[in-house]
């Protein structure tokens, strides 16, 4: 099927490029209230499965809460604070940068990617995660090595808890660019998986999860990112950003989100979940600018991002 158009880019009056994609919004009761394009069929929603997988880390003996566990769930700009944060991770559980599998990255921060001298691997925007699961696999007592392949009991036990977080099989597992199995599921699968995190029960691992990366939103992005954006100025929203144009997000009350972009862009994807935030009531007068981004010409704003979304 062909997804409708959700986002325009015009510049200087002309409509220069369109971003269709699909959308489902569900109610905490994890029914669809509504739905455009394709949300049945699967797709990789790459990072913004990373707080699945942090409820799959806890169940498995993880003992994470507040800003390491934000971190583990989430896609760090590779910034001071960060690196500090998964350096530590990693040696409270006897570790090194050595242990971790993902590649070598230089910062996804402008002005400290510019300040690095090569990439490193604790600097690649996913480390957090590979610090999480590396110290889950440490107090579970299975080895570190090979704790990235899909065989390896850390990511069956991952596996697991995605499929009964979304409701869904595993239609297939990919690698993402981290090298870590990537689960493809449906974005239906996704916005109720969200909405289950926020509205679980006190001390269970789902709110634990919620609860770290709302209280921490800057370790789960960085500076100037969507994701802290986004739970900064929305009281209780939980925000996941992922590649290829994927973003889920759930509000307190468990009604959840979830999008994806059919060409992969990124920029659409802010100013759509802005649009819904406000059709579900919400105060969005603190991101006018995720809202409607410029785009420029000369160094000078000469148009913007449109949302062509319709509510229903």
């Amino acid at each position: 099927m062909t997804e409708p158009v959700l986002v325009e880019v015009e510049r200087s009056g002309l409509v220069e490029s369109v971003h269709r994609g699909s959308l489902v919004i569900t109610a905490p009761d994890g029914s669809v209230i509504h739905d455009v394009g394709d949300v049945t069929s699967p797709v990789f929603p790459r990072s913004s499965t990373k707080p699945l997988q942090g409820v799959g880390m806890l169940r498995a003996g993880l003992d994470y809460d507040g800003a390491d566990l934000a971190l583990a769930c989430g896609s760090h700009s590779g910034e001071p604070g960060h690196v500090e944060r998964v350096a530590a991770m990693l040696a409270a559980a006897g570790l090194d940068e050595s242990a971790l599998a993902c590649p070598p990255a230089y910062p996804l921060h402008e002005p400290t990617m510019h300040a690095a001298t090569e990439p490193l691997r604790v600097t690649m925007n996913c480390s957090g995660k590979h610090a999480g699961m590396l110290a889950t696999c440490v107090a579970a007592g299975w080895p570190t090595d090979g704790y990235e392949q899909p065989g390896h009991p850390l990511q069956k036990a991952l596996a697991d808890t995605v499929v009964e977080l979304t409701g869904e099989p595993i239609a297939t597992t990919g690698v993402d660019g981290c090298g870590a199995p990537l689960f493809a599921y449906s974005l239906t699968g996704l916005a109720r998986a969200f909405g289950r995190l926020v509205r679980a029960s006190s001390g269970s691992e789902e709110l634990r999860v919620a609860d770290a990366m709302r209280a921490h939103p800057w370790l789960v992005a960085g500076t100037d990112r969507e994701d802290t954006a986004l739970m900064g100025a929305v009281p209780g929203l939980l925000s996941k950003i992922g590649a290829e144009g994927v973003l889920a997000f759930a509000l307190a009350d468990g009604t959840a989100v979830a999008l994806k972009m059919s060409d992969g862009a990124k920029r659409g994807c802010a100013p759509l979940a802005v649009a819904v935030l406000a059709y579900l009531g919400v105060d969005v007068s603190g991101l006018a600018e995720l809202a409607n981004p410029p785009v420029f010409g000369g160094g000078r704003p000469v148009g913007r991002l449109l949302v062509s979304w319709s509510a229903p």
